[in-house]
Formats: structure tokens, C-alpha cells, sequence
């Protein structure tokens, strides 16, 4: 097998750090754009079933999140694993990474499901279900624990595929799995008459595909990395690394859960319904500007790993700036948007006034500070990336469970709804504040090695 060929990870150390991020970042972020703009469709197709449809599927984020955080647990371990095996030319390693990843995906997707499926009632009145939500988020659930296991092995592979130095094949079966959603969700919504149910199905159904094609695509021997016998036997050594690295994304997840949970309860608390709606709007529109900037992340996370595992750390401090600077051009370009067009933002998913006063409200508050949300996101995801799983674990708890969790308990109580949403942008600038400090002392032992 050729090592130094372009189409191998060895350009990593070599080439342009412009050029690289470009190359792996462009299609990342047109994957995850695309991906966002599905959820954003599929949220207006849903909010155009009615107002209590979209706060049934607000009410599914946490449960959605918890999902997501066993997925990252495993995927982010491996793909920040396999960058730095490469990095330090060990390929047996990174093939062994491979196996063990879509093995451990495999048993904790089809885990979490049987462990939800017979408490799914309880789970959601407890995320703050109402008698009127409640139908919607558990039709939706239903159907999405079904192909969790799926679901799982798509983002687990994706992940590992971007990190072996193929990230157009990551981006391609992204946008293929955004195309069929696209193409089934209003078929099986509307056409069908399915409701919630076909968005859903169409979810499933376009991720089995696109699964379907990773799997041909990494039977090619090939490849850096592709299937081959030996390497689905769980290494212990392995496994413990993927899952030390994993942890932190695991629990940003784990305290994404908590959070959309407490929201959504204050929500219900002092606004019912609507308000929970409302924050499924504007969650959305969140998501949107904040792929784009975890698009640049996965664009810096091969390259830096690869960099800080052959000790090019110039190079590693290269690409961190350098995203950074994009990060926050794209957060205050959201910030921008939403501030001067919030009627016409909320209005795409729905027509309800009540809820398009609500939600507008709450998106002037949530992206008050979104600008500095662009550095603390990729400073938080350079710690993955060289391999410091402590510190990102630090500062994703910080944000989420120090300064977010006391915010959604003290303020409401003053402000109520309003109160809900100033706690968001108040956690995210403490929170970036101790990002910077913690970001600026490891670069300054960089410049002390180079």
C-alpha cells in the first residue's frame, strides 16, 4: 500500500494548513449544513401539523440527546483515535479502531433501545409531556429507538472515514442520507397522511442507505482503513481509549439531556406548551449556525490529531487559530440573521401568532452573545483533538452543569419565561471566559515547544 499518495493521510503533515482545513472542512460543513437544513424542513413540515406536533418533538430532544451521547462516547473516541494512529504510522491500530468501533456501536445502540422502549411514557412526561404533547413525541420516538442501532453505525463510521483522510466520502453520505429524508419526510408526512410518524420513517429509512454504502465502501482492502478478519475482537487497550476520549463528548451530550430537560420544564412551568414550542424553534435555528461551526471542528480535528501525534505542534497551533477565526465569523453571521430577521425565521415553521411572539422573543435573548459561542465550541473540540479528553470534560461541565443549571433554577423564578432564555447566553460568555484561560495556557507551552 502506497503511503504517499495525496489521497492518504500522510498530506496531513505536509501540505498548507489553509488548504487542508479548506479541504476537510468544506465538506464537513456542507455535509452538517445540509444535515441542519433537513432538520430545519422537517421542522417546518412538523410545525405545519400543528403547534402542539412541534413541542411533541421539542419534547424528544433530550431523549434524542441521550441517544447522541452514547453514539459520541464511541464515534468521537475513534475518530480522534484513529488521527493520531495515523499520525504515528501504526495502520494495524487504526484498522483494529475500525473493527471495535462498529462492534461496541452495535451493542450500546441496540442497548439503549430495549432499555427506553418500555419506560418511553414516564421518560417523556417526565422531559414536561403534556396530555396534548405527548402522542407526538412518543410516535416519533417509537420509530427512531427502532433504528437506533443504525443510527449509531452511521455516525460511528462516518466519523472514522472523515479521520482516515476521506472526508468527501463523509460528505457524500451525509448529503445522500439529507436527500432521501428530504424526499421521503414530505411523502410520508403529507402524502401518506403518517403525521410525525413519516418523519420519523424517513430518518430510519434514509440512514439504513447511507449505511448501507459506508459499509460497501470500507470492504475495498484498498483503503487505509477497510474491513478485514481479526480486527472485530474488542481490544481492551483500545477500547479504553476510544471510550477516555469519547467521555467528553459523551458528556456534553449527557449534560445536553439534563439541560434541554430542565428547560423545557421551567418552559412548561411559566409558558406551557407554547413556550416549549417555542424553544423547539429556536433550538433548531441554533443547530443550524452550530453544525456549521462543528463542521469547521471535524475539518481541524485529522489534522490537528495527526499533527500533535508526529509532534508538528506549528502546525497544530495553525489550524486551532485559523478555525477559530471561522467559527466565530459563522456565529456572528447567525447572530446577525436571527437579530434582523426573527419574524421571518420563526414564520417558516409556523403561522400560530402566539407561538411566533414567544419564540421570537426568545431568540433575541439566545443569540445576545452567540459570537463568542464560535471560540469556546472549537477551543472545547482542540483539547479533543490533541488528545486532552480532561480538560474538554472540564470546560463542557462547566458550561453546562456550573454555570447553565443554576441559571435555569435561579432566574426564572424572577423572570420567568424570560428568565429561561437569559440563562443561556449568561452561561455561554462565563463559560467561553474560562475557555480562553484554559486555551491560552496550553498554547503557551506550545510556543515553548516549537
Amino acid at each position: 500500500m502506497s503511503t504517499t499518495n495525496n489521497n492518504t493521510p500522510l498530506v496531513l503533515g505536509t501540505h498548507r494548513i489553509g488548504k487542508l482545513l479548506m479541504q476537510y472542512a468544506l465538506p464537513a460543513i456542507v455535509a452538517m449544513t445540509a444535515s441542519s437544513l433537513y432538520n430545519i424542513v422537517d421542522g417546518i413540515f412538523i410545525g405545519h401539523i400543528g403547534p402542539f406536533a412541534i413541542a411533541g418533538l421539542a419534547l424528544t430532544y433530550p431523549l434524542m440527546n441521550l441517544a447522541a451521547a452514547f453514539g459520541s462516547l464511541v464515534g468521537m473516541g475513534a475518530s480522534t483515535l484513529v488521527s493520531v494512529k495515523l499520525g504515528q504510522r501504526d495502520y494495524q491500530s487504526a484498522n483494529r479502531v475500525l473493527g471495535n468501533v462498529l462492534v461496541m456501536n452495535i451493542v450500546l445502540g441496540i442497548g439503549f433501545s430495549l432499555l427506553c422502549f418500555p419506560f418511553l411514557d414516564p421518560i417523556l412526561r417526565f422531559f414536561g409531556a403534556s396530555k396534548d404533547t405527548l402522542p407526538y413525541a412518543r410516535d416519533f420516538m417509537h420509530i427512531i429507538l427502532l433504528g437506533n442501532v443504525v443510527t449509531h453505525m452511521y455516525f460511528g463510521l462516518n466519523a472514522v472515514i472523515r479521520s482516515a483522510g476521506n472526508p468527501r466520502m463523509a460528505m457524500y453520505v451525509t448529503l445522500l442520507s439529507v436527500v432521501i429524508n428530504c424526499v421521503l419526510a414530505p411523502t410520508f408526512i403529507f402524502g401518506f397522511g403518517w403525521g410525525i410518524k413519516g418523519a420519523a420513517w424517513a430518518t430510519v429509512i434514509a440512514q439504513i442507505i447511507s449505511l448501507a454504502l459506508q459499509i460497501i465502501y470500507l470492504l475495498n482492502p484498498t483503503r487505509v482503513l477497510y474491513f478485514q478478519k481479526g480486527i472485530f475482537r474488542l481490544k481492551r487497550d483500545l477500547v479504553k481509549g476510544m471510550l477516555s476520549i469519547g467521555l467528553s463528548p459523551f458528556l456534553m451530550n449527557l449534560c445536553a439531556c439534563l439541560i434541554v430537560i430542565l428547560i423545557n420544564r421551567a418552559l412548561k412551568q411559566y409558558g406551557g406548551d407554547t413556550a416549549i414550542g417555542a424553544y423547539g424553534i429556536i433550538n433548531r435555528v441554533i443547530f443550524l449556525f452550530a453544525m456549521v461551526i462543528m463542521g469547521l471542528n471535524q475539518g481541524m480535528q485529522p489534522i490537528a490529531g495527526y499533527n500533535y501525534g508526529a509532534r508538528l505542534f506549528a502546525r497544530v497551533k495553525s489550524v486551532t487559530w485559523l478555525t477559530i477565526r471561522w467559527g466565530v465569523g459563522v456565529a456572528t453571521l447567525g447572530t446577525l440573521i436571527c437579530q434582523i430577521f426573527p419574524h421571518f425565521i420563526v414564520g417558516l415553521f409556523t403561522t400560530d401568532t402566539a407561538l411566533i411572539d414567544v419564540a421570537v422573543h426568545g431568540i433575541h435573548i439566545v443569540f445576545a452573545v452567540f459570537p463568542i459561542v464560535g471560540f469556546q465550541m472549537v477551543a472545547t473540540n482542540f483539547f479533543l483533538s490533541i488528545n486532552k479528553p480532561k480538560i474538554a470534560i472540564f470546560l463542557s461541565l462547566t458550561r453546562q452543569m456550573l454555570f447553565l443549571v443554576p441559571c435555569l433554577l435561579i432566574l426564572p423564578h424572577f423572570l420567568e419565561t424570560t428568565g429561561v432564555w437569559v440563562s443561556i447566553p449568561v452561561a455561554d460568555f462565563v463559560a467561553s471566559v474560562l475557555t480562553a484561560v484554559m486555551f491560552a495556557r496550553v498554547m503557551k507551552r506550545f510556543n515553548n515547544e516549537t
